[in-house]
């Protein structure tokens, strides 16, 4: 649940506290994002002449794998319901090699950006959307009340002058009695008296034209819909379906709800926030660092990236199907974990682009074991839970916790070092018993305690072949 505040009352100290409830630790960390983010509120409230010259203060930072890197940029832009995309720096290549180009990045985060508002739009308009599908509910209800497309109609469709062959209109005493049923039916729909009835309604289906287009790197994400190009040149097409009147209400309301949006004006907006507020993270930035001197080989590749990259972190205007969507004041975040290279290994001009640098410490025991209770729905509050639903009250006591921490600390340092991703398979393992036992054994108390926790990892941890596999 984010914080319910407008973006321009959020301190950075606020913005640090909110993340203190996700995320345990790396508290330099926290503090730089929550600066920049400030930052970008400082910006929109200085006059239009300097606020075009203030540049926004990207970010990149360093540390191992599962410490955290990825959720403070998440949970930075769930908190100002920023446009945000998440992206790997291994799967663009330098144009010419097998690969997306960096621009398919800014097209997702236009996307991203459509998609908020337009969402935020659709819950608008949800009010006159219920009217109208109500309507429609009633109308579709109605006895009597399906016509046949009749000539008439068709030549209407086409242009045609056959309005002089209108449909005979109904005599007025049956109209006032349809108009008092119609009334009376709208009535039982309000209160709910109708919902399990079965009604017929005609709902638009989408339109998808599966045209593929060939092409060289990058052509996937030119952002090319062949759907909305030929969009307004294809009829629309009902599908009759017959559904429980509760079911016809949620989709009239939202076929109702997407006819009121404007999608002109959401296009404006998003493209507007997304150049304001977008945040880019780029995970994985170390991969295409350069390992050394040398012009051939891989690194040609990397550094090909790199400076693919520059332009956009820069700023520079970006082409997306929604429009030109200009890169000047979207927040970059880079993450890598740079153990066999160092940030002074990208090229100068992109280290420049990023002048703040954070680096995360690797989690430590006492970390790994407040993981595993302290944060807003932490992981041994999840498995709680989900045994909650059989019935079975799991309990972990503190000496448990700790042992769980111990044996992650350990399976970290002597293989591959994953941070708290550990703990999602130890514990997945510690628990795999009662998971399985749960719907059968019936309610009752489960707890969990360091004897417990030895007895069932103890002897993973302690055998090299089992864990390989396992842990």
């Amino acid at each position: 649940m984010t914080v319910e505040l407008p973006e321009s009352d959020l301190t950075p100290r606020m913005i640090v506290e909110y993340l203190d409830r996700y995320i345990v630790g790396q508290e330099k960390a926290k503090k730089s994002v929550a600066i920049a983010l400030r930052n970008r509120i400082r910006r929109r409230r200085l006059p239009e002449g300097i606020a075009r010259e203030i540049a926004p203060k990207n970010i990149l930072m360093a540390g191992p794998t599962g410490v955290g890197k990825t959720e403070i940029a998440r949970r930075l832009a769930d908190l100002v319901k920023a446009p945000f995309v998440k992206v790997e720096a291994t799967k663009y290549t330098e144009v010419g090699y097998v690969g997306r180009d960096v621009e398919s990045m800014i097209r997702d985060l236009a996307e991203s950006a459509v998609a908020m508002v337009k969402k935020r739009k659709i819950e608008e308009v949800q009010a006159p959307a219920a009217e109208r599908a109500e309507q429609r509910l009633a109308d579709a209800l109605l006895p009597g009340s399906e016509r046949r497309a009749s000539a008439p109609d068709i030549m209407r469709l086409f242009g045609g002058g056959a309005d002089r062959e209108s449909t005979p209109q109904p005599p007025p005493e049956e109209e006032r009695a349809r108009e008092s049923t119609r009334r009376k039916l709208l009535a039982l729909l309000q209160e709910g008296k109708l919902d399990e009835r079965e009604v017929e309604i005609d709902v638009a289906e989408s339109q998808s034209v599966g045209i593929p287009i060939l092409g060289g790197a990058g052509m996937d994400s030119m952002g090319i819909n062949i759907g909305d190009m030929l969009g307004g040149l294809l009829p629309k097409k009902n599908k009759r379906r017959r559904v429980k009147v509760s079911e016809a209400r949620r989709l009239l309301q939202a076929e109702e709800a997407e006819k009121l949006v404007d999608m002109d004006a959401v296009v404006r907006e998003a493209l507007e926030k997304a150049a304001e507020e977008g945040i880019v993270f780029i995970d994985e930035i170390d991969k295409v660092a350069s390992r050394g001197a040398g012009g051939s080989g891989p690194d040609v590749s990397r550094e090909g990236v790199q400076r693919d990259l520059l332009p956009i972190v820069e700023g520079s205007p970006v082409s997306t199907k929604y429009g030109t969507l200009n890169t000047d004041h979207v927040l970059f975040i880079t993450a890598g974990a740079f153990s066999s290279v160092k940030p002074s290994d990208l090229v100068p001009e992109l280290q420049g682009r990023f002048p703040i640098r954070v680096e995360l410490q690797p989690l430590k025991r006492e970390d790994l074991a407040r993981i595993l209770v302290e944060p807003e729905n932490s992981l041994l509050g999840q498995y709680k839970a989900l045994l909650a639903t059989e019935g079975v009250e799991l309990e972990f006591t503190d000496d448990a916790v700790a042992e769980i921490a111990l044996l992650a600390e350990k399976m970290n340092a002597e293989m591959e070092n994953i941070g708290a991703r550990r703990l999602h398979t130890m514990v997945e393992q510690l628990l795999e018993e009662v998971s399985f036992e749960a719907p059968d054994s019936g309610a009752g108390r489960y707890p969990i305690d360091a004897e417990f926790v030895r007895e069932r990892l103890a002897p993973l941890v302690s055998d090299g072949d089992i864990r390989r596999y396992l842990l």
